[in-house]
């Protein structure tokens, strides 16, 4: 009993923290993708409640993706208006379910652990970096636009230089308070009473920056403008709420393009999901075990809800669930809980919302983004050498300078390569039996695995072994020899005449001395 209370108090608190996060997120995303605002929010809210509960995640939180908002914006255009892409939506929703019962939730589980480290750390930087020109009071470019090249004809760091002439002073000093209040109530208040524990810093830092902003609208220079305010749309009355809602026009079914947008939309939403499935659970102090093919069933969910009533697709989506866990949630509840805040808060209070400063918003991500891209991570890497710090830079560099799913490519391939080079270098063991230097007896032991990725490295050697020379070939451990390699072997048998080297094979079979054939002999031994 006293788990669950403290749990709920957990999730409580940790709801109001990812609900603050998500508002501008929600919005930013609706902007960056020419959607109406209010799809972003349907999509938050159906990805909080529908979704949230559907998917076996504890601390998972899904909602509109940046990834997917440059895909969007395509799609609205080639469709021809909203209605026709929210057919797209509702199709890549069941296309999603398809693949859950299919069970291509396996495919998360292939990316190599330094590719979901550098994603984490990518998000971080790129987090800070964006979310830095909303802290000082500009606001050109719409929260959720996480590319390097912008929709306002910027790039991320062009438009940090352009934010320098455009500060806010009451913008920049509500943030820089914000902030201050975050740090100290992390610090130092969240351990000296259990009423620093329930309240959560990000509230009284979001009621803190309303406050301000009220005493301070009449003032010349710390009044902030509403374009640097949360803009939630605000409904006259209950009826023109329901109006914002659109609904998809299933007319067009039939539309070959529909079908095209919808399976980019089920590929894309499915794999930024896996991946952040794959980063949650790393994340999660708790460790638990998220089922992938469950979790295609659930956003499929959410995706044709959320299209059937006008929202954007989802996703399970890194920043939010990343700050769910740093706020202490434990279970799905904080994410349900958000969902509703969402939907409350734009149904009853949207004139309040209006009032929130972006910059105090920025501030609550600016520590997401630094708790995901700790300075000790990289010399972590490091550490562990090349093999794990060349996949996790590329990743990180590709996701700062190009967006995400190219950085995880990228990321992806350098993983790839680095799996050749060492499968390259570890086909095989080659060493003199006998510690006489002038004894020519030779054992080459080939691995448990020899494919065609290590022909190079096997040519090389035996090309360089001298004249008159007695090899010793065990391969007693080999479960699986390629035929390329036994063709390799079978053409040295001709060289090692030529050159007067003795072969002696050695089997689980016996030892056999210069055998005539290798296809022969690997026929007679299955080598799977």
């Amino acid at each position: 009993m006293k788990s669950a209370i403290s749990h709920f108090k957990n999730d409580l608190s940790a709801s109001i923290v990812v609900f603050f996060v998500a508002l501008p997120l929600c919005l930013g995303i609706a902007l960056a993708s020419g959607a109406p605002l209010f799809s972003g929010l349907i999509a938050g809210v159906v990805g909080g409640i529908v979704v949230g509960s559907l998917s076996g995640s504890n601390i998972g939180v899904s909602g509109p993706a940046a990834g997917l908002s440059a895909i969007v914006l395509s799609a609205i255009a080639t469709l021809g208006n909203f209605e026709n892409f929210l057919v797209a939506v509702v199709l890549g929703g069941l296309i999603q379910i398809l693949f859950g019962v299919l069970r291509a939730g396996i495919i998360g589980y292939y990316f190599p652990s330094s590719v979901i480290k550098g994603m984490l750390t990518g998000i971080g930087i790129i987090i800070i970096l964006k979310q830095i020109p909303f802290f000082f009071g500009y606001s050109a470019n719409p929260q959720g636009d996480f590319a390097f090249f912008q929709i306002d004809g910027e790039n991320t760091f062009s438009e940090l230089i352009k934010m320098l002439q455009y500060i806010q002073p009451g913008s920049t000093l509500v943030g820089l308070l914000g902030l201050a209040i975050l740090i100290v109530w992390e610090r130092n208040l969240s351990k000296k009473g259990k009423i620093f524990q329930v309240i959560p810093g990000p509230l009284v830092a979001v009621v803190f920056s309303v406050v301000f902003y009220t005493l301070t609208q009449s003032h010349d220079i710390l009044a902030i403008g509403s374009a640097h305010l949360v803009s939630v749309p605000v409904p006259g009355n209950i009826m023109s709420f329901f109006g914002q809602f659109n609904f998809p026009n299933f007319q067009a079914v039939t539309n070959s393009d529909i079908w095209t947008v919808a399976f980019t939309i089920a590929l894309v939403a499915s794999l930024e999901t896996l991946l952040c499935v794959e980063a949650t659970d790393k994340l999660d102090p708790h460790k638990n075990v998220t089922p992938t093919n469950r979790e295609l069933v659930a956003q499929g969910t959410g995706n044709i809800i959320s299209g059937l009533i006008g929202g954007l697709p989802i996703t399970q989506v890194i920043v939010r669930s990343s700050a769910n866990i740093q706020s202490g949630g434990r279970s799905k509840l904080s994410t349900i809980n958000h969902g509703f805040l969402l939907l409350v808060s734009i149904l009853l209070i949207p004139k309040l919302l209006n009032m929130i400063p972006l910059s105090v918003l920025a501030a609550i991500l600016l520590l997401v983004g630094y708790k995901l891209a700790k300075p000790r991570l990289f010399k972590k890497m490091y550490d562990l050498g090349w093999k794990q710090s060349i996949p996790f830079t590329v990743t990180v560099f590709g996701i700062v300078f190009i967006d995400l799913l190219y950085g995880i490519g990228l990321g992806l391939a350098a993983g790839i390569v680095v799996i050749l080079i060492k499968s390259y270098q570890n086909s095989h063991f080659l060493h003199k039996e006998s510690e006489d230097v002038n004894d020519n007896r030779l054992k080459m032991t080939l691995a448990e695995e020899v494919t065609f990725f290590n022909k190079g490295a096997i040519i090389k050697e035996l090309d360089r072994l001298p004249e008159n020379t007695s090899l010793s070939l065990d391969v007693r451990n080999t479960r699986y020899l390629d035929n390329d390699i036994i063709e390799i072997l079978e053409d040295f048998v001709i060289k090692a005449k030529e050159r007067n080297i003795n072969i002696r094979l050695i089997s689980e079979r016996g030892e056999f001395e210069n055998p005539p054939s290798y296809i022969e002999f690997f026929k007679l031994r299955p080598t799977t």
